[in-house]
Formats: C-alpha cells, structure tokens, sequence
C-alpha cells in the first residue's frame, strides 16, 4: 500500500518515480505540497484484439434492438388494438397511452387510474378500471415468445 501511494504521490508532483526507490510512508505523504491545478492527466485505455477486429457499433449505426425494444409477436387482441403484427413493448405502451389520452379515459379526480372502453378491456383482461402501473403487466401475456 506504502508503494503505491508513492507512486501516485509522485505522480502528482510531476517527479518520475522508479519502483526500485523506496517507497514513501504515510508521513511524508503529509507533508507534500498540493497536486498543481494544471496537472496534465491523461487516461489511457489499451486495446485488445477482440476490441480491435469489431468495428464500434455507434460508428456502424445499425446496432440490434433487445430487450423491450426488440419487436415481439403479439397476441391477435394486441394486433386488433394496435393494427400490427409485431411491436416493440416501448412502442405498444406508447400507443396505447396515446390511446388513453386521446379518448379522455382517464378518471378526472385521480388520472393514475383508467377507465376501460370496450377496446381497452379487450387487452386489460376484460377490467373497468385499470391503475397506470398495472398496464405494464396487463399487456406482458399479450407478447409472445
């Protein structure tokens, strides 16, 4: 531990350090001056072989959608509703927020809760009422794997 605080410690004040020196205790560590502010530090990052040979995938710009923004096949209520086959969980919920808001169903005196028109209740599991965290949930059965 003594080492590498005196190695670190020297880094800061700009001396080269050798491993063969001996290393700094604890006390002397205290009396060393404040690192300057305008210490040039640098990171540096190896790359491997594996990192080399796999162009980066921000730079390809076609990087795989998974997990909830992976499209899903879905139930034939869901296609009913949404008019698709296939649709990201992230999307569906989407829409059907949009769908929410648009028809004004949600309960004027609390809008965390929903109010079901028949389409809704079609894929909320036949409910009247339906809590915004529940939705989630209630639309899981309808992607299938």
């Amino acid at each position: 531990m003594a080492m590498s605080l005196g190695v670190i410690s020297t880094f800061f004040s700009g001396e080269t350090a050798s491993f063969s020196k001996s290393a700094l205790s604890l006390t002397s560590l205290r009396h060393l001056p404040p690192p300057s502010p305008h210490t040039n530090l640098r990171l540096v990052r190896t790359v491997t072989s594996a990192a080399a040979s796999k162009p980066p995938a921000a730079a390809t710009g076609k990087r795989e959608p998974r997990g909830i923004m992976k499209p899903r096949r879905i139930s034939p209520e869901m296609q009913d509703f949404l008019g698709v086959p296939e649709i990201p969980r992230t999307q569906a919920l989407k829409q059907i927020w949009a769908y929410i808001k648009q028809h004004n169903l949600q309960d004027p005196e609390n809008k965390k809760i929903i109010v079901c028109d028949e389409k809704l209740k079609s894929i909320f599991a036949g409910k009247d009422r339906v809590g915004f965290l529940e939705i989630a949930g209630l639309i899981n059965p309808h992607f299938l794997k």
